[in-house]
């Protein structure tokens, strides 16, 4: 089509059938390169410009002028016994109170009636009905805000997730203070390590003077009712990009875990409430329950990932982090994203292990894997609506496809609809503050 000439649209009734037949018995040029062509000027998200001619045909081929929607609810009263509203029409209608077996009758007022006793619709008449009856509500409380960190005095834009940066420890307690003002009062902390601090047995990751360990110590002295979060796994700290030591290509699952324990404890000292293993390994929940308890932090909770994806949602987080794998990919110790069942396996065995909470990762796609935790277990139940997920939405409310309050307020509800009870998510902080808002909390 690109070699066709530039007219051809505007002579197109008297040229498509010649230029058809001549396609079809010369080159054999299939259906669908011809649908292609047709709309090939198109764009697929542009909407059309609005026509200056307000004609429009009807389904019964009348030309008719088009009706403005309104803004403003119609206040005319509808005679409900609908009596002569076709007179005139030229054509047939259909009757739904006429016949040996009418699909509608009347009341006792001779108004249209369907005879139904449950009409479920009345528990949606009013917003205070509505409110009186609603299954799932979230609440700031409910929420755990991740925040990015960097050992910098500027905070940093990440292009792939537009509303986060990587904040300067300064930047994050007054993060922290905006958030918690608006009810938001636990975190989790995510650190950009630089290049030359990072090995392959990530021994930065329990460094007491690292970046962590100081951003946990400066938001408990400034807000020591908050609740402050942590990952624990290598990849920030690799230089593979792995949650994991590597040999031959190979992720060791012991030999991490004896470093999971080292950076567990390590936060547990700077002040870390809960830590939150993410790396995947087997077995890590029951040694860092009992390596925490052997140094006497009993009262430090574990909030395991106990069904993380090998998802392809992460790749904003991990431009956030630097630590996309240097090598392959996640699929020997993540979960593959086929399997639902398998989460269930994972449940028992971080249940067993002294996890206090359970996780699934990535959120929105694995509402399923939700639901079925929620289902097997008495353990509280959170999702992580990842990276992948947040930029989704931020890209299309942009794009002014979606309204961005409703859409995210949505989500968070379908989260804990699931059976989620505790949301880890960028809009944290936005969500509580429209929230906030609209009265509700």
């Amino acid at each position: 089509p690109a070699c066709l000439p530039a007219c051809l649209p505007a002579c197109l009734p008297s040229f498509l059938p010649s230029f058809l037949s001549l396609f079809y018995s010369k080159m054999k040029l299939c259906p669908i390169l011809i649908a292609s062509f047709l709309s090939s000027r198109a764009s697929a998200f542009t909407p059309a410009p609005a026509s200056n001619n307000n004609k429009a045909a009807s389904a019964f081929g009348v030309t008719s002028t088009k009706a403005e929607i309104s803004s403003v609810p119609s206040t005319e009263i509808v005679d409900k016994t609908l009596t002569g509203i076709d007179d005139g029409v030229q054509h047939d209608v259909f009757d739904p109170l006429s016949g040996d077996s009418p699909a509608l009758t009347r009341n006792n007022k001779s108004e249209v009636w369907v005879p139904q006793r449950a009409r479920p619709r009345r528990n949606r008449k009013s917003p205070a009905v509505r409110n009186m009856v609603r299954e799932n509500i979230v609440t700031p409380a409910n929420f755990i805000y991740p925040l990015f960190i960097h050992d910098e005095t500027f905070n940093q834009d990440i292009a792939s997730m537009p509303g986060c940066e990587r904040h300067s420890l300064d930047s994050m307690i007054k993060e922290v203070a905006e958030a918690y003002q608006f009810g938001v009062k636990t975190f989790v902390l995510f650190p950009k390590v630089p290049d030359e601090l990072k090995t392959n047995l990530g021994v930065e990751a329990y460094n007491p003077n690292g970046i962590v360990h100081r951003a946990i110590r400066m938001i408990k002295e400034k807000f020591p009712e908050a609740t402050v979060c942590t990952d624990v796994a290598l990849d920030p700290y690799s230089d593979q990009g792995h949650d994991g030591v590597v040999e031959n290509g190979k992720i060791l699952n012991d030999v991490t875990i004896n470093q999971l324990c080292k950076q567990a404890v390590s936060q547990a000292r700077a002040g870390a409430d809960v830590v939150a293993p993410s790396d995947m390994m087997d077995g890590r929940v029951g040694a860092i329950r009992d390596a925490l308890d052997s140094e006497g932090f009993t009262d430090v909770s574990i909030l395991a990932y106990t069904a993380k994806y090998a998802s392809a949602y992460y790749g904003p987080f991990r431009d956030a982090l630097d630590s996309h794998p240097g090598f392959g990919d996640k699929k020997t110790y993540q979960q593959d994203p086929a399997n639902g069942r398998e989460a269930l396996i994972e449940a028992a065995l971080d249940a067993a292990e002294g996890a206090d909470m359970l996780m699934v990762k990535p959120g929105m796609p694995y509402l399923d894997v939700i639901r079925r935790l929620k289902d097997n277990s008495n353990l509280p139940i959170a999702a992580y609506h990842v990276s992948g997920e947040y930029a989704m939405i931020k890209a299309a409310c942009e794009r002014g496809w979606l309204d961005e309050k409703s859409v995210v307020l949505e989500t968070l509800t379908c989260f804990k609809r699931a059976g989620a009870d505790i949301i880890l998510t960028y809009y944290a902080k936005q969500a509580a503050q429209w929230m906030a808002e609209d009265g509700l909390f």
